[in-house]
């Protein structure tokens, strides 16, 4: 495969082209022209519009967009890739996205010729750049064995998660379980510093102790105590991926007591907070709650 499209250039996607084009030809389409651009520059083609990256010659494509809506009028819209895409032909969904509706897309492409798999990623825009970002597949075994060549341009860490609908499934959990330690540590650190613990000395022994992950590794230190910097994911596709994850959870009859509390925190974020904020500003929920001021009191501890 060494002609490759790819739909989807947000700051995700974009960085997972960049790893590909090391050893691949990419035929890149965003409505974004800017992203398109920047990437042309750097050697890839651009392709006009959806049935252009279908027409490219690739015989893999990947989607990385926002939700399995968008997913579906890229591939059977009315400029779709299904039109000019020829049977035997790949398309593998890196979006997180909605299982049940992945599972419905693959179907209807393999009426086609076409095959279809999940294949979201965990791991942040850094994880990408960098090369460890951990890619989940939802595959038949044969069709992981064909994809897999190309997403090691990508990451070491490529996980069969099952069939088809298993790698969206993970995703969705992962993120629910992501959402859960974050909300849980943000609620501690609020306390800890009314309590009159530094900001900075909370994360570095949260760090080492049974508390410890990625938020408290990465998340404290790097963008929340310092002043509340992006992480480049915004508030409103986490909530979407709860919404999803216990959904998935209610279609499954599992309860999810935990996953539906997350969830109801991030809408009450998104209606004080706007739709567009990042992930991060999510701290100001739980400082408000407290009456403390994280970064007003690392700031303090600095003097």
């Amino acid at each position: 495969m060494s002609d490759i499209g790819f739909i989807g250039l947000g700051n995700m996607g974009a960085a997972l082209v960049r790893r590909l084009m090391a050893d691949h030809t990419l035929h890149v389409w965003d409505l974004n022209q800017a992203a398109v651009d920047a990437l042309v520059a750097d050697g890839a083609k651009a392709a006009n519009g959806p049935g252009g990256v279908g027409a490219s010659g690739a015989e893999l494509v990947l989607t990385c967009l926002p939700t399995s809506v968008q997913v579906h009028e890229v591939i059977f819209g009315p400029d779709g890739i299904a039109a000019s895409l020829p049977k035997g032909a790949l398309i593998a969904d890196m979006t997180t996205g909605d299982p049940l509706a992945t599972k419905e897309m693959a179907a209807r492409l393999a009426a086609e010729g076409i095959d279809m798999i999940d294949a979201p990623v965990s791991g942040g825009v850094s994880g990408a750049e960098q090369g460890t970002i951990a890619i989940m597949v939802g595959a038949s075994d044969a069709l992981f064995e064909k994809v897999k060549p190309a997403f090691r341009s990508i990451s070491p860490n490529i996980f069969h998660a099952g069939d088809i609908g298993s790698g969206h499934a993970m995703k969705l959990i992962n993120n629910m379980i992501s959402s859960c330690i974050r909300i849980a540590t943000f609620e501690g650190l609020a306390l800890a510093t009314k309590a009159g613990i530094e900001p900075k000395r909370f994360a570095e022994i949260l760090s080492k102790g049974s508390g410890r992950g990625y938020v408290a590794d990465t998340s404290l230190p790097k963008f929340v105590i310092p002043g509340r910097q992006n992480q480049d994911f915004g508030l409103a596709l986490m909530h979407k991926d709860l919404t999803l994850a216990t959904k998935l959870g209610q279609d499954m009859g599992a309860p999810l007591t935990t996953g539906n509390y997350a969830r109801e925190v991030f809408r009450s974020a998104l209606n004080q907070l706007g739709q567009d904020v990042d992930i991060t500003q999510i701290i100001r929920i739980f400082e408000a709650a407290a009456d403390v001021d994280i970064c007003a009191a690392q700031d303090d501890f600095d003097r």
